[in-house]
C-alpha cells in the first residue's frame, strides 16, 4: 500500500504540475477540438461544397437535366448565369467551376456530332480544382449517355456493376481523417507530455527532491505514466463524443469503452516511449529532434495514412514493433466495422506485450539515468 500511496501522490503532483503550465494546456485543447475538426474538413482529396455557376445557351432538357445534377454535398446549388458573367465572377472568386454548354446541345448530341462543353475551372483553388474537374466530367457524361439511351433504345449490357460502399457508404473523407487525426493526437500527447514532465524536473532540479525521498525510479516513473496518461484519456473521450460524433456526425458503429480501453493500454507504451525519450535527450530541443524523428514513422508507417498492405513488406514487419500499428487496426474495426473484444482481442494484447517492453526498457534507462545524476 505504501507504494501505491507515493505513485498516487506523485501523479498527483504531475497534474497540479501541468496544471500551472499554460503551453501545455493549450497544446491539449487545440490538438483534441480545433485540430482534429480543421483536419477532418480540410483534407485535399475530397470535395465539399465547391461552387459551381451554369451557362445554359441551350435551354434544352438535356441541359436542365446536367444542371439538376449537381447537388451537395460535393456542390453547392449551381447558380445559372449569363455568358458575360463568366469572367467577371470567376475574377471575383465567386464561382470555382463555369460549365458552358452551347446553343444546340441536345440536337448535336441526338444527332451524334459529339458538341464540345466548355468547363472553366479556377486553378488558384487547388484541392476542388484538381478533383472537381473529374467530377464534372463524370456527371456530365452519365447524364448524356442515360439521356441518349432512352432515345436510341440501346441494348442493356449483360452483366452489371452494383457498387456498395461498407462502412462510408457516401466515401465522406472527413469520417476516416478524424479518427485518424485523434490517434494521431493522443500519440503525439502522450510522449510529449510524460517526456516534458521528466525534463522539465531535471532543468528545474526538482529531480534531485525526489531522490532524497523515499520513493523507487519505477514508483516515479508509474507516477508520470498514470497521471498523463489519464489527461489524454479524458481528452481522448471528450473528442471522441463531442469532437468526432458531435460536431463532425461521424457515426460510430462500435462500443466507445472498447475504443477507450484501447486507448488506455495504448497510452501504457506511448508514456513509456516519451519517459524513454526523455532519459536520452538532454534538453527540451533535443527532445523535440527525437520527437519528430519518431512521430513521423508512427504516424505515417501505422496505416493511418495509408493501407499498409500497399507499403515494403520490410516497413509492414518494423511496424509491427510499434504499438501504433495494432491501435490504428484495432481502432478502425471498432469505431468503424463495430467489433468487439472477441475481433480485436489479438491488437490488444500485441499493445499490451510491446507496451510491457518499453516500460522495461524505459525504467532501466531510468534507473541508470538517476544513478549517474546521484
Amino acid at each position: 500500500m505504501g507504494h501505491l500511496s507515493n505513485i498516487f501522490r506523485l501523479g498527483i503532483k504531475e497534474l497540479w504540475s501541468l496544471l500551472r503550465d499554460p503551453t501545455m494546456l493549450v497544446l491539449i485543447g487545440w490538438s483534441f477540438s480545433v485540430s482534429i475538426y480543421v483536419s477532418a474538413t480540410a483534407m485535399p482529396d475530397s470535395l465539399s461544397r465547391a461552387t459551381i455557376a451554369i451557362v445554359d445557351e441551350d435551354g434544352s432538357p438535356l441541359s436542365a437535366r446536367i444542371a439538376s445534377a449537381f447537388y451537395p454535398p460535393h456542390f453547392l446549388h449551381p447558380e445559372m448565369i449569363s455568358l458575360p458573367e463568366v469572367d467577371p465572377g470567376m475574377d471575383a472568386g465567386r464561382y470555382t467551376f463555369v460549365l458552358n454548354i452551347p446553343p444546340g446541345f441536345q440536337r448535336d448530341v441526338l444527332a451524334g456530332r459529339s458538341p464540345a462543353v466548355q468547363l472553366n475551372v479556377d486553378a488558384t483553388r487547388m484541392s476542388q480544382a484538381f478533383t472537381g474537374n473529374s467530377y464534372i466530367q463524370q456527371i456530365v457524361l452519365a447524364e448524356v449517355n442515360e439521356f441518349v439511351q432512352r432515345y436510341r433504345g440501346s441494348t442493356a449490357l449483360p452483366v452489371e456493376l452494383v457498387l456498395r460502399a461498407r462502412f462510408n457508404p457516401s466515401l465522406t473523407a472527413s469520417w476516416f481523417g478524424s479518427v485518424m487525426e485523434l490517434i494521431n493526437a493522443v500519440t503525439m500527447l502522450s510522449i510529449i507530455l510524460t517526456g516534458a514532465a521528466l525534463i522539465r524536473e531535471r532543468e528545474h532540479g526538482t529531480i534531485e527532491h525526489l531522490l532524497v525521498m523515499p520513493v523507487t525510479p519505477g514508483e516515479i516513473m508509474l507516477a508520470k505514466v498514470w497521471s498523463m496518461g489519464l489527461v489524454v484519456l479524458l481528452a481522448t473521450a471528450f473528442a471522441t463524443v463531442v469532437v468526432v460524433q458531435g460536431a463532425l456526425q461521424v457515426p460510430i458503429e462500435g462500443s466507445v469503452l472498447l475504443f477507450l480501453g484501447c486507448a488506455v493500454l495504448h497510452l501504457f507504451a506511448t508514456t513509456s516511449m516519451g519517459i524513454f525519450l526523455a532519459t536520452i535527450a538532454r534538453s527540451m530541443p533535443q527532445f523535440g529532434l527525437l520527437m519528430m524523428l519518431t512521430l513521423l514513422p508512427l504516424q505515417m508507417l501505422s496505416g493511418g495514412a495509408t493501407p499498409r498492405e500497399s507499403m515494403p513488406e520490410l516497413a509492414q514487419s518494423i511496424m509491427l514493433a510499434a504499438p501504433t500499428t495494432h491501435f490504428v487496426s484495432a481502432a478502425q474495426a471498432i469505431l468503424y466495422r463495430g467489433a468487439g473484444l472477441e475481433v480485436v482481442w489479438p491488437q490488444f494484447l500485441a499493445i499490451v506485450v510491446i507496451g510491457t517492453v518499453f516500460f522495461v526498457i524505459a525504467l532501466t534507462q531510468f534507473r541508470k539515468t538517476i544513478s549517474q545524476m546521484a
